[in-house]
């Protein structure tokens, strides 16, 4: 089944320059294999689309069951530059939590 990334992480997020930087924090120990499965780089730069000009790198963090996304030229040149509505990287984490994941049942189940 699909469901929103908010399902089973929650995410912070920040920026310098023209990069943002956004951290997937699996709700449970247990959902952490589903994100490093799910979540990929290449995801992650295909759910924002052409906002992302640069490469987007991904660092597991198993010890905190988190993934951190450096997602670089992501911001228009950045925040005091930029003509976006919003130019700055706390966006993107709430952004992100809407990418739809595949899990199973059981994967969802897991307390």
């Amino acid at each position: 089944m699909k469901i929103p990334l908010s399902q089973m992480a929650h995410a912070r997020s920040g920026d310098k320059g023209d990069i943002s930087n956004v951290g997937v924090i699996a709700l449970l120990p247990e959902y952490y294999p589903v994100l490093v499965r799910e979540v990929t780089a290449e995801r992650v730069k295909a759910h924002f689309g052409p906002l992302v000009k640069g490469t987007v790198t991904r660092y597991e963090l198993p010890n905190l069951a988190a993934l951190n996304f450096v997602m670089e030229q992501a911001l228009d040149g950045g925040g005091t530059i930029s003509l976006r509505t919003d130019a700055q990287g706390k966006t993107h984490g709430a952004a992100l939590l809407t990418l739809e994941i595949e899990v199973s049942a059981d994967e969802l189940a897991i307390d």
